[in-house]
């Protein structure tokens, strides 16, 4: 199983527009985020999970040139902004993209891209999906079994994904011990580290490393990463030896 890193910033990226911090002015390309997103692919399968506002440019950069599904961790738009980018995958695979998303997700999905989901006076150009609603019990794709991991983003639920020996998480701030559970013998952990000061939605640095110490994965990876963490090479220097500053267009062999 490959990992490809599509994008480890926050919900703005680095860096930010307007913005004056160090970071922001970095000329180090492993400071320089778009946002969160992965894609992983097996026996010439390519899943994504997250279909944010950097779509198309992280597609092009990472030259995926097909797309089995998309997977949805929630319905901010960080998350879901890129999704009428499809298009030129609904074109060239004639076929409607199959997405994956808890009920209220592919809701929010329908209200924003209404005209992706309505079938009435469809644009001809327009992409279109098939519709896959995620529950918190485990589903196939392509063979491989996925498994959704119920995490708290501040007080909004949202789905974290299990495949085979490696987690994605994002945007977590709690989780049950029955979720944790699901976490059990990873080799690979990627869970977000927003910045060094605790947030009321997401895990700070030390929140993160805790969890970390807690799951006990062979090895982390941290993504969802803000300009308030650091520069990448000082922050590096400061973890563990497991764990590691994940960044755009990082690929990993699980």
């Amino acid at each position: 199983m490959k990992i490809k890193f599509l994008g480890t910033g926050t919900s703005q990226g680095i860096p930010v527009i307007t913005s004056q911090h160090p970071v922001c002015k970095s000329t180090d390309l492993k400071d320089k985020r778009l946002r969160s997103s992965i894609a992983i692919q097996w026996d010439e399968n390519t899943y994504i999970i997250d279909c944010g506002p950097d779509f198309r440019q992280q597609m092009l950069r990472a030259d995926i040139n097909k797309i089995d599904a998309i997977l949805f961790t929630h319905e901010h738009a960080d998350h879901i902004a890129g999704l009428d980018e499809i298009r030129p995958y609904c074109n060239k695979q004639q076929a409607p993209l199959p997405i994956y998303a808890k009920k209220r997700v592919l809701k929010a999905l329908a209200r924003r891209y209404d005209y992706i989901f309505t079938a009435k006076n469809r644009y001809p150009s327009a992409p279109s999906v098939e519709q896959n609603r995620v529950k918190n019990e485990p589903f196939v794709l392509s063979g491989l079994e996925v498994i959704p991991v119920k995490i708290m983003h501040g007080s909004l639920s949202i789905f974290g994904y299990r495949f085979g020996e490696m987690a994605y998480l994002t945007d977590v701030k709690t989780i049950s011990d029955r979720e944790i559970g699901k976490l059990q013998n990873l080799d690979v952990l990627i869970i977000n580290a927003l910045r060094q000061e605790k947030h009321p939605t997401h895990f700070n640095l030390e929140e993160c490393l805790a969890f970390i110490d807690k799951i006990k994965p062979k090895k982390a990876y941290l993504t969802h990463i803000s300009s308030l963490l650091g520069f990448h090479e000082e922050v590096q220097k400061t973890l563990p030896d497991n764990v590691y500053l994940a960044y755009d267009a990082l690929e990993l062999d699980v």
